[in-house]
């Protein structure tokens, strides 16, 4: 295999790892209004980083940065069961708003209608709770991604267990569907139900990224084994899908990509010239896949708003190497995060798995890729540049070894910043 060199643009200056003798995880990180960050996760910790829990059940957990990446609060939501935080955006008014899934029903948690439901809680620009709404039936239904609209009302995505809703959770009139089902639920501003529907076909449907149009619909992609009801092209295995509903929840086209084996989308983002860039990972080598480097590689696929594929890319080395989050640079170009195992291609791995950052132009061209990582774990699920240029990538890791020098607890959340 031919080894490729990457130039080294970016600079690590700081690995931070945070939390307390248990398990804390950051999942999502988003730029705000003030030069800084916040960042969503979940912890089960009670001591250290963490002072405001006090049992070891998982709780949605807030930290608030500057744009020098030093913590400003933090903050944790939950009751007296399990609830984790996926997603958080920050919206209009300069608050937050939070999305994830919770199984309690009692302290910051008004019910729960069965093992797990949607938490989406509203929080002002300080974190104090504005609103809290739960939405589920008797199943494991889990939220996953969100955004606040352009006439400021939400949409929430995640996965509904049909079969144990019995068919109930869809405002459209559609086939009923058997499994776990991509729901989409439209709230108003302030919380209230709008209309609420599930898409996808008699196996597993998962979304991980939601974006909105110019033209006012969503686009929803994600990970479907399912070839049948919504779902007109399965390549085989897991696909990319992707599909595009209107304001009102109707289903307006759907695509699928990918080959033979598992190919699962993880993000999307707008692109400058009009159209989209999906990233996930892909282990086939055939169909949509023009190229492949080892057992799984990170995918990048660019599409027209038809759903027309307009180039696709891989990026990886012999080993495992994973997409998990999309976002958009300043100089259009884009930045992606993820995990590798690799050790050629101009990969590096210190241990089981790697956080991987990496930036693309806007033609696909690798411009810089960093790991980071000990002899354990380590693993980034996002990544956003700030209005000062600095990147911040939040993730979990387990290693207190080569470029991680502290391990609090089993795993810690990551957070790395890079110029």
């Amino acid at each position: 295999m031919t080894t490729t060199v990457v130039p080294n643009l970016a600079e690590i200056i700081l690995t931070r790892t945070v939390g307390g003798s248990k398990n804390d995880i950051a999942k999502s990180v988003v730029k705000t209004i003030d030069g800084g960050a916040a960042v969503l996760g979940y912890s089960q910790s009670t001591d250290g980083d963490i002072s405001d829990k006090t049992d070891e059940n998982f709780d949605f957990w807030v930290l608030k940065l500057d744009a020098e990446s030093n913590i400003e609060w933090s903050t944790t939501f939950g009751g007296t069961q399990d609830d984790r935080g996926n997603d958080i955006i920050q919206t209009n008014d300069g608050g937050f708003a939070v999305l994830g899934y919770s199984t309690s029903s009692d302290v910051d948690v008004l019910e729960n209608a069965g093992s797990q439901d949607f938490w989406i809680l509203k929080l002002d620009a300080q974190g104090t709770i504005s609103w809290s709404k739960t939405f589920g039936y008797s199943g494991a239904d889990f939220g996953t991604t969100l955004l606040q609209a352009s006439d400021n009302s939400f949409l929430i995505t995640g996965v509904l267990d049909v079969t144990a809703s019995g068919g109930q959770g869809n405002s459209r009139n559609s086939q009923r569907h058997a499994g776990g089902d991509i729901w989409a639920i439209k709230l108003s501003e302030n919380g209230e139900l709008l209309w609420r529907n599930y898409f996808g076909g008699s196996y597993t449907d998962t979304p991980f990224g939601v974006i909105e149009t110019a033209d006012k619909n969503f686009i929803i992609v994600g990970s479907s084994d399912s070839a049948d009801i919504d779902i007109s092209n399965n390549n085989g295995s897991y696909d990319f899908w992707v599909l595009q509903i209107s304001p009102e929840g109707n289903l307006l086209w759907e695509k699928s990509f990918g080959g033979s084996e598992i190919d699962e989308a993880r993000a999307i983002t707008n692109t400058n010239d009009g159209n989209f860039l999906i990233v996930g990972d892909t282990r086939s080598a055939n169909n949509d896949v023009s190229n492949t480097n080892g057992a799984a590689d990170l995918w990048v696929v660019k599409m027209s708003p038809l759903g027309d594929l307009l180039w696709e890319k891989t990026y990886g080395g012999s080993s495992f190497d994973v997409g998990r989050s999309v976002s958009q640079t300043q100089d259009n170009g884009f930045l992606i995060s993820g995990s590798s195992r690799s050790e050629d291609n101009s990969f590096t791995n210190q241990g089981q798995n790697d956080a991987l950052v990496l930036k693309i132009n806007a033609e696909g061209t690798l411009v810089w890729k960093k790991t980071i990582g000990g002899s354990e774990i380590d693993f980034l699920y996002d990544a956003v540049q700030l209005n000062n240029n600095t990147i911040i990538a939040v993730g979990e890791t387990q290693s207190s070894n080569g470029d991680l020098n502290e391990n609090k607890g089993f795993s810690d959340a990551l957070i790395i910043t890079i110029k």
